[in-house]
């Protein structure tokens, strides 16, 4: 590790979970970051400022000015630009020493396939049922940690799926994919600040899944009520009759 990333990490490199070799581990990796919104932005600037080697930044969308009460990665000179692009611009004004890859587009089951292969961890910032889902089959089938959060109202939630520990329930357990419409920030609002508590817990335990230190949140959702800041644990447990978590520990206990 060179001097300067020595006095860049200091403060990290400090802590006796962490020290070089945490923070060697960081440089090292390479995390999929799905979702460039009020989630993705502290998510992405914290991972970038913390050191994390590589990030992939996927969104389809384009700034506009309703975002900017909640996706701090974006500025007013960014609107109507992509936003991977514009959350790429501030990542590197933060950490010039990173690697970027953008993906301006919602990717297909085969590219994400793909991408999530390439990755340490999956951080899913994503606003809509579908990708969820998805994400979840494919971070499953390929093994690799997935850190979700979601946020409205005054309301946020937490958790991580590992699909590394046998028996251990996955997005697809908790939420029944029955085609339900969604509840959406533009229908029904959102704390901004709300976003930045969730999305610096995921960017915590991506962290900590990278560096191999602490207790993650794998089978425990954490839930936020902002109105009276309080948080609420929630025990997971792998769905027997589940399609997609079911049938992959199977196969991992073979």
């Amino acid at each position: 590790m060179e001097d300067e990333q020595l006095l860049r990490y200091s403060r990290q490199i400090l802590l006796p979970q962490i020290d070089i070799e945490g923070q060697q581990k960081l440089l090292n990796s390479q995390v999929l970051i799905i979702g460039l919104g009020g989630l993705g932005s502290p998510v992405a600037m914290y991972l970038a400022a913390a050191g994390v080697g590589k990030l992939t930044l996927v969104d389809d969308d384009v700034v506009e000015i309703s975002n900017l009460q909640r996706q701090i990665v974006h500025a007013e000179h960014d609107i109507g630009r992509s936003k991977v692009l514009s959350a790429a611009d501030s990542l590197l004004a933060i950490n010039s020493a990173i690697q970027l890859e953008t993906r301006a587009t919602r990717l297909t089951k085969q590219e994400m396939m793909i991408e999530v292969e390439a990755a340490d961890v999956v951080v899913d910032c994503s606003d809509n049922f579908a990708t969820r889902f998805l994400l979840n089959e494919v971070t499953q089938q390929l093994k690799t940690p997935l850190v979700s959060g979601a946020a409205i109202r005054l309301e946020g939630q937490v958790t991580v799926y590992d699909s590394r520990k046998f028996g251990s329930a996955c997005y697809r357990c908790v939420y029944e994919d029955d085609g339900e419409l969604q509840e959406t920030c533009s229908e029904t609002g959102v704390l901004s600040p709300l976003l930045g508590i969730i999305g610096s817990v995921q960017a915590v335990e991506t962290v900590k899944l990278l560096t191999n230190i602490g207790e993650t949140l794998a089978e425990r959702l954490m839930i936020l009520d902002a109105s009276t800041m309080t948080w609420q644990e929630i025990k997971l447990r792998q769905d027997p009759t589940c399609p997609v978590c079911n049938a992959n520990s199977i196969q991992k206990k073979d």
